[in-house]
């Protein structure tokens, strides 16, 4: 596969958020682009999903469901990048690396060609739902703990039997576990630290999941995967995977193991990483870049109306002279589907 060559100096990362960044709404303004409501209502339909319902009418609660969540903001992310090139060759020449926290790593898979558009929102369905009904053997949720010293945050994390789901970098772990542990975090809370319960129905990430990884598992060994054409960094250690295989293997077991997003950071640190681009909905992976990736410039896509600039951006960011286009970007996807 052909790569343009790139302007020394820099290089392009777009990320795809993860569950909690849903909102009430958040996909209204994206309805208007034709091909945009196309590709979602195709996208929705594979996965079973009234998309269009669930980004534009439905209220915080109903999102807020595991089994909704999660396809909602694969497909959104989906259709999204899919707005910013012609085609996958085009974002093959032009993103440097590729990124999702949690859920959004399996719509990173996708837009990195190693599962097509469909099979990503067949599994995100099924994980949506095998989570949810792990989430149900027993009351449990997560917390952001902002701020403090690491070393105590992680302390405090473990004293009351919790675990650490998400390392988000300078200033931001998500504790995860029971509603009792959790209750008991809030009590003793680290010192110089705020908590704020999150927007998800169960302790992703944890050994609470475990039985959502074996349902997972077996659908995921019959789907068809391809090597990687855009780098893709996986969130069990912040590694570039080495092949599409590995690469489904560790987003399957991710479900019931820390996210450590950290050191997906780091690893765009090394790279030289020069622009991150946060598909819709946007702002929470564009946050945290804001506190741990300095220098490096940003831009949350939330509405269409952004689409010029953020082609812009890419274009400075790949080192491109020439118009980023009109869309279609995942490999396999038709323009008119």
């Amino acid at each position: 596969m052909s790569h343009r060559t790139r302007q020394s100096g820099v290089v392009l990362s777009i990320v795809a958020p993860g569950q909690g960044a849903q909102a009430p709404g958040f996909l209204t303004p994206w309805l208007s682009e034709p091909r945009f409501a196309t590709r979602l209502k195709w996208l929705g339909a594979v996965a079973g999903i009234d998309m269009e319902h669930y980004g534009t009418d439905a209220d915080a609660e109903t999102i807020r469901d595991t089994a909704i969540a999660q396809p909602l903001l694969v497909a959104a992310a989906i259709a999204c990048y899919e707005e910013l090139f012609d085609d996958h060759e085009q974002a093959v020449a032009a993103v440097g690396v590729l990124a999702g926290h949690s859920v959004g790593e399996l719509a990173a898979a996708a837009l990195a060609g190693i599962v097509s558009a469909e099979s990503a929102m067949v599994l995100v369905r099924e994980r949506g739902l095998a989570m949810a009904e792990a989430s149900r053997t027993r009351p449990t949720s997560m917390t952001a703990v902002i701020g403090g010293k690491l070393e105590e945050v992680l302390a405090a994390i473990d004293a009351v039997g919790l675990t650490p789901a998400n390392n988000n970098g300078r200033g931001q772990i998500v504790a995860a576990g029971t509603i009792e542990q959790l209750e008991a975090l809030a009590a003793n809370p680290p010192q110089r630290a705020r908590l704020i319960p999150l927007s998800v129905a169960g302790a992703f990430h944890t050994v609470h999941m475990q039985p959502a990884v074996a349902h997972l598992r077996s659908l995921a060994e019959a789907v068809h995967v391809d090597e990687p054409s855009i780098p893709l960094l996986s969130n069990s250690d912040g590694t570039r995977v080495a092949n599409g295989r590995d690469a489904l293997d560790r987003i399957v077991g991710q479900v019931a193991n820390p996210v450590r997003w950290d050191l997906c950071m780091d690893t765009m640190t090394d790279m030289a990483v020069t622009g991150l681009l946060e598909l819709t909905p946007s702002g929470t992976l564009t946050g945290i870049a804001k506190r741990n990736l300095a220098g490096v410039e940003l831009f949350s896509l939330n509405t269409p109306d952004q689409i010029p600039d953020a082609k812009a951006f890419i274009a400075e960011h790949a080192g491109s002279g020439g118009p980023i286009g009109d869309g279609g970007a995942t490999p396999n996807s038709k323009k008119d589907q």
